[in-house]
């Protein structure tokens, strides 16, 4: 094997910019990924970055299944349509529809697809 391989890449390490629960995402720059434990402001923590995850959702608007809705910073959840400064759009796929009380929706994250609203 390659001298240089680190890891498989599922899961990456980050510093929190504020207390962080377990399960709750986290924006990695232009990446979404989940806290896989909880993490202290300023303390390391691991984010898995890949794979299919439940995950909070603004209720007032569904989300429909294969749909990609945008990950709101402001309120650490998904919403439908409507992305502010800062937001991340394109980073998750919905893997089935959320109905507009829902507050979870299931998402499959796509590293590297994501960008953020200007």
């Amino acid at each position: 094997m390659a001298k240089n391989y680190i890891k498989p890449g599922e899961h990456l390490t980050f510093t929190a910019a504020a207390d962080t629960s377990s399960g709750s995402g986290v924006l990695l720059g232009t990446l979404l990924g989940v806290s896989l434990t909880t993490v202290a402001n300023g303390s390391a923590g691991e984010a898995g970055v890949e794979g299919v995850w439940e995950m909070p959702k603004a209720t007032g608007a569904a989300i429909n299944a294969w749909s990609k809705p945008i990950w709101d910073v402001a309120t650490g959840s998904f919403i439908a349509s409507g992305a502010s400064t800062g937001d991340l759009v394109g980073g998750a796929i919905a893997v089935e529809t959320a109905g507009s009380s829902a507050t979870t929706v299931k998402v499959k994250l796509l590293p590297g697809a994501g960008s953020l609203q200007a």
